[in-house]
């Protein structure tokens, strides 16, 4: 999906949603687990206007498709996304639909969730459909799920459409609670830099897909729903065999994680978020086996030169890495890594400083 606004229809109505950043718990979601993630300020803006037929079109920079929603066999990827939301909000009016964004894209913040979620908004503000926010943020992980084919597990829409400023997102998917904790780095004199490695990933790809059936396959053998459920104890006494072993170690403990890193935050206490971002690392590097070369030397190099901590985030296979950076060492942590992809033949990340903004909205 191409990041320059077209032209748009005119009587248009336009929706706005963002990606996002986990600040812990990856790969939880589908486990039953929690998680904390966080808006970017880096949005979709999808604007949407009506038609005098049944007909999609869909418009993005120099790129267009037009064709009906329940025959996509032509369609380009990206555009699926967006059949997918106006399949799910069962709209058979036909729309014109322009797409702009400056969420990257394949870097693991969620472009895909801003996409599906900003059409959803629009298009529910501009037919006065009436969906209530979770009505909209179901209808765009349907779009994911059933019309995309990718397996995720709900976390990208739900921050994308309920994220407020200044706050993440604790995510339970075992209970369905929701709460906003406060989370304002800059307020500590930090900041959140996340590294794309622009190594490109695709979680239609199968490996997102073979690693929750893995998970699912140990939560049958430990008897429990989710493996959010299992105690490390229990873990350890059940006997079971590579790699379902692993794959189970990360989950439960990636859980732990992230109470542990809400309950620091609750306790103002910083100085404890740097370890826990590490271990988080380290367990999806070597249990849960999704990261990759680029996110690996990303993370080592960023604490070299200054951060307090660093993981990869989002699915993995590639995207990006996120670093707790004292605001006085982003420079130099910036240099470092553009340095050491330099070095190594790559080509240079790119970078945002992130920070806490709001969910999708109507503009």
């Amino acid at each position: 999906m191409p990041d320059h606004e077209p032209a748009a229809p005119s009587a248009t109505t336009t929706g706005v949603a963002p990606g996002r950043v986990n600040l812990i718990g990856e790969h939880v979601d589908y486990n039953g687990g929690r998680c904390l993630p966080f808006a970017l300020r880096q949005a979709t803006t999808a604007r949407v206007g009506r038609r005098d037929d049944d007909r999609l079109r869909v418009t993005s920079r120099d790129e267009a498709w037009e064709g009906r929603v329940d025959a996509l066999d032509d369609a380009p990827g990206w555009v699926r996304y967006v059949a997918g939301v106006v399949l799910a909000l069962d709209v058979t009016q036909g729309l014109d639909v322009a797409i702009s964004s400056d969420v990257p894209i394949g870097a693991g913040l969620s472009s895909s969730a801003a996409l599906e979620c900003s059409v959803a908004y629009a298009v529910d503000a501009l037919l006065d459909l009436g969906r209530t926010p979770e009505q909209l943020e179901q209808a765009s992980v349907r779009a994911e799920s059933e019309t995309v084919g990718a397996p995720t597990g709900g976390l990208d829409q739900a921050v994308s459409v309920h994220a407020e400023e200044h706050h993440a997102l604790l995510l339970d998917f075992g209970s369905g609670a929701r709460e906003q904790v406060r989370f304002d780095p800059a307020s500590h004199d930090l900041g959140v830099l996340v590294i794309d490695t622009r190594v490109s990933h695709e979680l239609t790809d199968g490996g997102y897909e073979a690693r929750r059936d893995q998970a699912w396959e140990a939560a049958r053998l430990l008897g429990v729903t989710t493996l959010a459920e299992a105690s490390p104890a229990a873990l350890e006494q059940a006997g079971l065999e590579e790699p379902l072993l692993r794959r189970a170690r990360h989950v439960v403990s990636e859980v732990r994680r992230v109470d542990a890193f809400v309950e620091a935050l609750r306790a103002d206490r910083w100085d404890l978020l740097g370890p826990l971002l590490d271990a988080s690392h380290a367990s999806l590097r070597d249990d849960y086996e999704v990261s990759c070369e680029e996110l690996d030397v990303a993370v080592e190099v960023a604490r070299e030169a200054g951060a307090l901590g660093a993981r990869m985030t989002g699915g993995g296979f590639g995207g990006s890495a996120i670093a707790l950076v004292p605001v006085e060492r982003l420079t130099a942590v910036r240099s470092a890594l553009t340095h050491a992809f330099v070095l190594r033949g790559w080509t240079p990340p790119d970078f945002i400083d992130a920070s806490p903004g709001p969910g999708a909205h109507v503009r």
